[in-house]
């Protein structure tokens, strides 16, 4: 186990103005009434719209997450973006959340981390040690995606799940006589997969105008049924070693909270790993694939749904692109 006194003091989320319907991309798609709640099964999604970008729905979730926490951004010693996407390729999106919170002045660290899909894990399990070590005392982490930005209309599969969003968590030490703690983390990368879901150009390797990146490249690709195929094979002997490691059965959880990738995919996944529907959280209905986004969101829903209490013990878990799997096993 990889035990860390450190506890969610607060969390927040931020969903844009526009309501985008199974209805409405139908439409956009031509294709059959009904075609987009078979494929998804997300029903309502939501897009930014004028005046909304990643850095200010970042800041909004992130002020929701502090007043959560009774915190202030002048008791903040560390802000991390953990997100898939950039609104820019540079500097990180966490200096334009610091801007757009009206913090420019402040001096605070801040800087991305960047795992895809996994990213709010890898960033959580990242800083819950500088945390422990004494390095920050109040770390507040933002996770915040335009997913409608890249995607590819034409890969109807793929377009039909994804909505924008963001969510934020501060951590802070737990009290020696709270139970509050992280148990134990897994994160593994199996990088054969790592072309099965790419935006390919806009690096260095195709930067702009490079002539022999296509329009498509510039988009978000993947290759959803080998992503399935992969991380299928993959996932079981995954948690069977995280549950090994942290000591504990799918039986001790309150609430799995998993990356929200699809509805069909996280059905398979919760009767694969046979976890009950009790305890599996599910906003993908109303919330779409919102990319490292959804892991924060369905924490925070949890939370203020009453589904979870202090004390409880919940696991994260997710794939991303890479291929990534990630699994938190903690004690909130």
């Amino acid at each position: 186990m990889q035990l860390r006194k450190v506890k969610i003091l607060g969390t927040g989320k931020y969903l844009p103005r526009q309501i985008v319907t199974d209805e409405q991309i139908d439409q956009r798609l031509g294709v059959k009434p009904g075609w987009a709640a078979k494929a998804g099964g997300v029903g309502t999604r939501h897009y930014v719209s004028e005046g909304e970008t990643a850095s200010t729905m970042g800041a909004a979730a992130a002020y929701a997450a502090l007043e959560a926490a009774g915190l202030t951004f002048d008791d903040v010693d560390c802000l991390v973006c953990t997100s898939g996407t950039k609104e820019q390729p540079l500097p990180s999106t966490a200096s334009f959340i610091q801007q757009a919170m009206g913090q420019e002045d402040s001096g605070i660290p801040a800087f991305d981390i960047d795992g895809t899909c996994l990213s709010f894990v890898f960033g959580l399990d990242t800083l819950s040690y500088l945390v422990a070590a004494g390095r920050y005392r109040h770390v507040l982490l933002v996770a915040t995606e335009v997913a409608s930005a890249g995607m590819d209309w034409s890969q109807k599969e793929s377009a039909v799940l994804f909505g924008d969003g963001a969510a934020a968590v501060v951590i802070g030490p737990a009290p020696v006589n709270e139970s509050s703690a992280i148990i134990h983390t897994s994160l593994h990368t199996y990088s054969k997969g790592a072309r099965y879901s790419e935006v390919a150009a806009g690096g260095t390797r195709f930067p702009h105008g490079h002539e022999q990146a296509a329009a498509q490249s510039y988009l978000f690709q993947m290759d959803g049924p080998a992503i399935f195929r992969m991380a299928s094979r993959l996932l079981p002997q995954f948690i069977d070693d995280l549950l090994t490691q942290s000591q504990t059965s799918m039986m001790d959880f309150k609430m799995v909270i998993p990356h929200q990738g699809s509805a069909m995919a996280m059905r398979l996944m919760r009767r694969k790993l046979g976890i009950s529907e009790e305890q599996f959280m599910n906003i993908t209905p109303n919330h779409g694939n919102t990319i490292a986004a959804s892991i924060p969101m369905g924490l925070h829903e949890a939370i203020v749904q009453g589904r979870i209490r202090r004390g409880d013990r919940i696991m994260l878990l997710g794939t991303a692109a890479g291929l990534s799997l990630g699994g938190m096993v903690l004690d909130y």
